[in-house]
């Protein structure tokens, strides 16, 4: 129950280092998923970790080469609106403008949305699965409209951030710091990875490790950028399939679905060059969208997400490959 949780506010880092280190902490930002987590019964945390006071979490600030530093407790609210983002770096606007309603995006932050857990009601609602202490994944034969449709594990759910599929479009990386005091960084393109097999996290989080910002280089910033999202309602959901289309001031074009898979799902880097290559007619880019979802497998229900994310790349691809 959440009232057995205690709640420490660390002012330095060093504080938030020691307090992390503690038996069943977790760190705790805007509150939008941490908290119904242990209201459902998920997450028993002893000790919620505030992170949102420490300095420098929730700045935005151009590094000296070009590139973007933000700190994990930005509000995707100030995301969405900052004009160097809107400028530099329009999909990540677009994509932290596309999360929940304006009070979760007011109460939302970076970090806690990239670090947030699956959605899947069987996971949710404490269905015995492979991420609730079982050995199988219970979409496989059930209710699976909105899981995976490109797999790599046992769990077919998919991560519901947005910002996430924007970033690794924009080959971000994670900074992450460990309670030792240790850094290293992470791109958001990996951050992900072995969710679908990991039976207790879909992020590659240590223990104790925390998010202390996103940094975004310079050779992303500007060029053609766009995010778009698919959802079974007008506003206020999570995508059904998303898309981060990139095509950069070099002319390189970064394709990134949402949606599809345990993480974000970069289109095959030969069939970006393709795109790159100059204006396509209709017929190459049909082809080429086709070519993007060869591997994909959907089950009984999520068959409609192929077409989806087809149509998603066939628009992109054609405005991409004249911009």
């Amino acid at each position: 129950m959440i009232h057995d949780t205690t709640y420490s506010r660390p002012l330095t880092d060093a504080d938030a280092r020691a307090a992390l280190a503690q038996p069943g902490a977790r760190a705790l930002a805007g509150g939008t998923d941490a908290l119904p987590l242990v209201k459902e019964g998920i997450d028993h945390p002893q000790q919620f970790v505030d992170l949102r006071y420490l300095p420098g979490s929730d700045a935005i600030t151009v590094l000296p080469d070009g590139g973007l530093r933000v700190g994990a407790a930005v509000r995707l609210s100030d995301l969405a609106t900052h004009t160097d983002v809107r400028e530099r770096f329009l999909a990540l606007a677009e994509s932290c403008e596309s999360v929940g309603t304006p009070a979760l995006r007011n109460m939302g932050t970076l970090g806690g949305n990239l670090g947030q857990r699956i959605r899947c009601w069987y996971f949710r609602r404490g269905v015995e699965c492979f991420k609730n202490g079982g050995d199988s994944c219970a979409a496989v034969e059930g209710e699976n409209q909105y899981h995976a449709i490109f797999s790599d594990g046992t769990c077919q759910a998919v991560h519901p951030s947005d910002p996430a599929v924007a970033l690794a479009a924009l080959e971000a990386e994670v900074v992450l710091e460990g309670t030792d005091g240790t850094a290293r960084r992470v791109p958001v393109a990996s951050f992900y990875a072995g969710a679908a097999s990991n039976p207790h996290a879909e992020t590659v989080l240590a223990s104790g490790e925390r998010i202390v910002a996103v940094e975004l280089p310079a050779a992303s910033a500007g060029g053609t950028q766009q995010y778009r999202k698919l959802m079974q309602r007008g506003a206020w959901d999570f995508a059904l399939v998303s898309l981060a289309a990139i095509k950069r001031a070099d002319g390189d074009i970064r394709l990134v679905l949402g949606g599809v898979a345990a993480g974000p799902m970069r289109v095959n880097p030969s069939i970006e060059e393709d795109v790159a290559s100059g204006a396509l007619d209709e017929e190459s880019v049909m082809a080429l969208a086709e070519r993007a979802m060869y591997d994909a497998t959907p089950m009984t229900h999520n068959g409609y997400k192929v077409q989806q994310a087809a149509s998603l790349l066939r628009d992109a691809m054609f405005t991409l490959s004249r911009a």
